[in-house]
Formats: C-alpha cells, sequence, structure tokens
C-alpha cells in the first residue's frame, strides 16, 4: 500500500478532467471516492500540488478550474 491518501489517484484523475466538466461529472460519479470525508484529503492534496504547478508555469490551462476548485474545498 503506497503513502498517498485514500483517493488520491481518483483526484488526480478528476483534477485532469476539470477541462472537460462532462467527463468530471462522470469521473465524481464512477468513483465515489472524491466528496466523502475520506478522499476530502486526497482531493486537496492533488488540487494544493496542481497549483504549484501552476504557479511554476506548469499546467496553466488547469489555473482556473484549479482554483474553483480550491474554493469549492474551503467550503466543504
Amino acid at each position: 500500500m503506497g503513502t498517498a491518501p485514500e483517493g488520491f489517484d481518483v483526484a488526480t484523475l478528476y483534477a485532469y478532467s476539470l477541462l472537460q466538466p462532462d467527463t468530471a461529472a462522470r469521473v465524481r460519479t464512477a468513483f465515489p471516492v472524491p466528496g466523502s470525508p475520506a478522499g476530502l484529503a486526497a482531493e486537496a492534496t492533488v488540487c494544493a500540488q496542481l497549483l504549484q504547478t501552476v504557479a511554476r508555469g506548469d499546467n496553466l490551462v488547469l489555473e482556473g478550474p484549479l482554483q474553483n476548485w480550491a474554493e469549492e474545498l474551503r467550503r466543504r
């Protein structure tokens, strides 16, 4: 077993699907971990890691969707 939080892989898949809202919604439906209490840590971790990549100049196309996701996570 790895050291990443439960749901890390699903949260990563979700993050990279944010540019395709229909696909992102399907990921959340198909994998129940994102959105669950156990998956919140994974979602926050992936979101933070990807926002760090944006700050370094990578994944710039994801900046807006990631910021929106971060706001959603803060409200939970």
